[in-house]
């Protein structure tokens, strides 16, 4: 064996023990008494099977060839408790594995789900969301396999194999030994099996990922195949991903079913060298046929849970490589976290001033922004325009830490932002953005977003200011009416409302807005800018937009461009200066004047 392939099987054994540790300390140490139980009455179970083998002895020497009729009544009622108490046995043990099994699961996803909603925006760039889909719910499944096949065949099958391979051993050494021939030539191939089990396991795994992402991309994206055409080309696109998915899992399977046929060989082999030597010593009178038939039984069923756990081997390498992944998710840290206390306090609502000074940043090594400083001094709108790409959207996402800048501070009320509580930092936003994120919940839990304990009074304020109350006698439980999967049920410009609802009921003291009006019509944008005008006065607003005439009355307007601030000044100021703004000014207007000639 070569020196790498030395390492890679120490690096994996490693890694094995480290994820066995998990698992026990995190899911099965504190159900080690249920799954004790469990484990027993799968003892149990496997006793009857033992008890069985051992009866047919006396009912076939005592009671069907010597006719001891006391016998038959004592050999059926001791064959009838048997059952009786196998099925009993098994109900309630696979009842507590069952129940355990889907309990430890959602403990898994939930685990899963609280971890990965703390992680910042760099990991989301790089993790889609079908994939994620697919390693919270595809993954975690393989958690349910360790109650359900490792324990039950561990505690069920393990026990049946000792038991039967003791009556078999009582009731004849000679014939056991003789049985078992053929299974030390199995060891070899068995091992090789499993090793490719374990690299089909997880190619598979991460194909399934590929394709839960595909349809999370093509149902988003329905609209636009079914305009464009393109319905064949994405299904063209998800049968590539699913023909590499069957093509692993099959040969993952083929392998799971190669194991116990490489045991029924074993048993071929034994059976028939047992019938021959047995068959002979009932011939020459030294054996009875109550033996061989209990012997029999006892070996017959001896197979069934031997090839059970041969595959339950086989089964592990499949379970491993899914739950390496999950721990493996589990261990991804953000890179943007709360600083160690003391943490600065968050400043005071009429100091909530917002500087930039000389900040760079960069995703993975495209720069996004390239030194810009600025100060939206504390109670008035700061707008930021410029064309799509100049990294307006980015300014947004250093001030509340979604990510952290490369080069240079960002401060709010004079405070480093790298030195508050993330949760408080935060906690001194509103968002109002162009992708208004809505839920499944009724359309009062998405207002209620981020303010639970509003009043009434203070709802029913902030459904007004955003015009939210103009479209709720329209739906059919009003208030109570549920958004829809990401709004659906609402229009564009219904979503926004509920959006800029929210943002009033937080009442937070920096308001950030991103195209905050840009699904509306021209109605309700003139409603919304009013609400909005009221609910910048004594607050610290910045502003994004494409269309100027949204931010003309901004007390500072900065103009970005390739990640770099061009020109700052108001309205007025920039006209004047006859930059980067006034062409973007001419050139909309223009289009204007020439949509509305049309």
């Amino acid at each position: 064996m070569s020196r790498s392939r030395r390492s890679r099987r120490k690096t994996q054994a490693r890694q094995d023990r480290v994820v066995l540790r998990w698992l026990w300390e995190t899911f099965v140490r504190q159900r080690i008494l249920l799954l004790s139980a469990a484990f027993v009455l799968m003892v149990v179970e496997s006793l009857t099977l033992g008890a069985f083998s051992y009866l047919v002895q006396p009912m076939f020497d005592d009671v069907l060839i010597q006719g001891d009729r006391a016998q038959v009544y004592v050999v059926a009622l001791a064959m009838a408790a048997t059952f009786l108490g196998r099925g009993l046995a098994r109900l309630a043990g696979k009842a507590i594995i069952v129940w355990q099994a889907e309990k430890a699961t959602a403990q898994l996803q939930s685990l899963l789900l609280g971890h990965l909603i703390t992680l910042d925006q760099g990991f989301f760039k790089h993790m889609s969301p079908g994939v994620l889909i697919e390693r919270v719910r595809g993954d975690s499944a393989a958690l349910r396999s360790v109650f359900d096949a490792l324990i039950t065949g561990i505690g069920r099958d393990g026990s049946a194999v000792i038991v039967l391979l003791g009556v078999a051993l009582w009731t004849d050494w000679q014939w056991t030994l003789v049985a078992m021939a053929g299974i030390p030539l199995l060891g070899v191939p068995m091992l090789a099996i499993q090793r490719l089990i374990r690299r089909r396991s997880t190619e598979s795994r991460r194909v399934a990922a590929q394709s839960s992402n595909r349809l999370d991309e093509a149902f988003h994206g329905i609209t636009t195949l079914q305009l464009t055409g393109s319905e064949a080309q994405e299904l063209g696109r998800f049968n590539r991903i699913k023909e590499q998915f069957v093509s692993r899992m099959t040969r993952a399977k083929i392998g799971k079913a190669a194991v116990p046929t490489l045991l029924d060989f074993g048993a071929a082999i034994g059976f028939g060298l047992v019938l021959i030597v047995g068959g002979l010593q009932i011939i020459d009178g030294s054996r009875t046929v109550g033996q061989f038939m209990s012997f029999f039984t006892a070996l017959g069923l001896l197979f069934d849970p031997l090839r059970r756990l041969s595959s339950l081997a086989a089964q592990w390498q499949h379970i491993l490589a899914s739950l390496e992944r999950t721990h493996e998710l589990l261990q991804v840290r953000p890179d943007v976290t709360s600083p160690p206390p003391p943490h600065m306090p968050p400043p005071a609502r009429d100091k909530a001033s917002v500087t930039l000074n000389n900040v760079s940043f960069a995703y993975d090594s495209d720069p996004v922004l390239r030194g810009i400083s600025f100060e939206a001094p504390a109670g008035q709108t700061t707008a930021i325009v410029g064309p799509s790409g100049a990294g307006k959207s980015t300014v947004f996402s250093l001030l509340t830490r979604m990510i952290d800048a490369t080069e240079g501070e960002v401060l709010i009320g004079g405070q480093d932002v790298r030195r508050m509580d993330l949760v408080q930092l935060r906690a001194q936003f509103s968002v109002v953005s162009q992708d208004t994120a809505l839920f499944d919940e009724t359309i009062r839990d998405n207002i209620l977003l981020g303010a639970p304990h509003a009043s009434d009074e203070a709802l029913a304020e902030a459904i007004r200011a955003a015009h939210v109350n103009e479209f709720l006698p329209l739906l059919s439980k009003g208030l109570e009416t549920r958004a829809g999967p990401r709004g659906s049920n609402l229009s564009g410009g219904q979503r926004q409302r509920v959006a800029i609802a929210r943002a009033l009921l937080r009442d937070t003291p920096i308001l950030l807005l991103d195209e905050a009006t840009s699904a509306l019509d021209s109605r309700s944008e003139a409603l919304v800018q009013a609400a909005l005008s009221r609910l910048t006065t004594g607050r610290t607003t910045l502003v994004i937009a494409h269309r100027l005439s949204t931010v003309r009355d901004a007390d500072q307007i900065l103009v970005m461009d390739k990640g770099q601030i061009v020109e700052k000044g108001d309205h007025i100021s920039l006209l004047a200066l006859g930059g980067s703004y006034a062409k973007l000014h001419a050139l909309q207007f223009a289009d204007q004047s020439e949509t509305s000639a049309n």
